[in-house]
């Protein structure tokens, strides 16, 4: 796929996408080149949001099989993974897939899931297979995560732990909306639309499971300059230097800033990557991977308030179109 394909791709999905979910372009942007980038996603709101809408959307609009699992305190591995279930006609045990085996799996309000069934879940995320009994099974292609979790209820929820939260590419934030969009999404309201019924609503299909994987491999063409990486390299050490992080980011968020900034220069239709697009996904890319001082975080600083911090502080490179 050329570049120009994959603007041209990428702009009608999101625009199909922003019919339903309406005044949250940057969230939906965002969540795609996370998605194109080949990596899982990590949606934070309180409930109402839109944040289940978000992700039927996408599975709708790329023609994907999608699958949700509703994460509950009692809910075991089994229930994510699957397992093997005694046949009597056959005699034999027989393996029966869970809900995992799917292309788009919304993991809702994850973090209501202990321990050793995130852990389930943690491997998928990471190697693309499901592993039982001894026997490691594939998973579908694309393989993609979006989970949510809501950020002020604590009764009954399980953190997650940081390993887990590296596997996430972004960590978004979905905010209320402003009154203007809170009047059209009620006048959608009144045209009929309902959310249990979005194949009533007129989105198209816009790709299949073979174009998001044919847009992935476009990205190898999207040119890295070694000034950016000499970029992201400083961003990302100076994560680990900054006075109120207490652990900075792996290179894995490395490796997920330079995949989603070609992400986004492909979007716009670019074979380069500009020291903007690393600028403007920085944020979701590192947010999630800052552990900060409990001194900072009583002050009130958050982890985006050093992102931004680095970002002023680091030297810009000059790249040449």
């Amino acid at each position: 796929m050329n570049l120009s394909l994959f603007r041209d791709t990428f702009d009608r999905i999101r625009r199909e996408a922003g019919k339903v979910l309406l005044g949250q372009d940057e969230i939906i942007e965002t969540t795609l080149l996370a998605i194109l980038a080949g990596g899982h996603v990590l949606i934070e709101g309180v409930p109402g949001l839109g944040k289940t809408l978000l992700v039927r959307t996408l599975a709708h609009v790329f023609g994907a099989s999608f699958r949700r699992i509703q994460f509950t305190p009692d809910l075991m591995p089994s229930d994510v993974t699957g397992g093997n279930v005694f046949d009597q006609k056959e005699d034999r045990f027989v393996f029966h897939e869970g809900p995992v085996f799917t292309q788009l799996l919304l993991a809702d309000e994850i973090n209501r899931a202990p321990a050793k069934t995130q852990s389930a879940l943690l491997e998928a995320m990471q190697d693309l297979a499901v592993t039982t009994d001894g026997v490691t099974r594939p998973l579908p292609e694309p393989f993609l995560v979006i989970a949510t979790q809501n950020p002020v209820e604590s009764q009954g929820t399980y953190p997650l732990p940081e390993a887990q939260l590296d596997r996430f590419l972004v960590k978004l934030h979905v905010r209320y909306p402003g009154p203007a969009v809170e009047k059209q999404i009620l006048r959608h309201h009144v045209d009929g639309f309902s959310a249990a019924k979005l194949d009533r609503v007129g989105i198209e299909r816009i790709a299949s499971a073979d174009e998001i994987i044919a847009m992935r491999a476009a990205l190898g063409g999207v040119r890295v300059d070694d000034g950016i990486i000499e970029y992201i390299t400083d961003i990302v050490a100076r994560t680990r230097a900054h006075r109120a992080v207490y652990l900075g980011s792996s290179p894995r968020g490395s490796i997920g800033l330079l995949g989603s900034a070609r992400a986004r220069a492909a979007s716009e239709g670019r074979d380069f990557v500009s020291p903007d697009d690393v600028k403007a996904l920085a944020p979701a890319v590192l947010r999630h991977r800052l552990i900060l001082h409990p001194d900072a975080e009583i002050e009130g600083t958050s982890a985006d308030d050093c992102v931004e911090d680095i970002l002023r502080e680091a030297k810009v490179p000059r790249t040449a179109a």
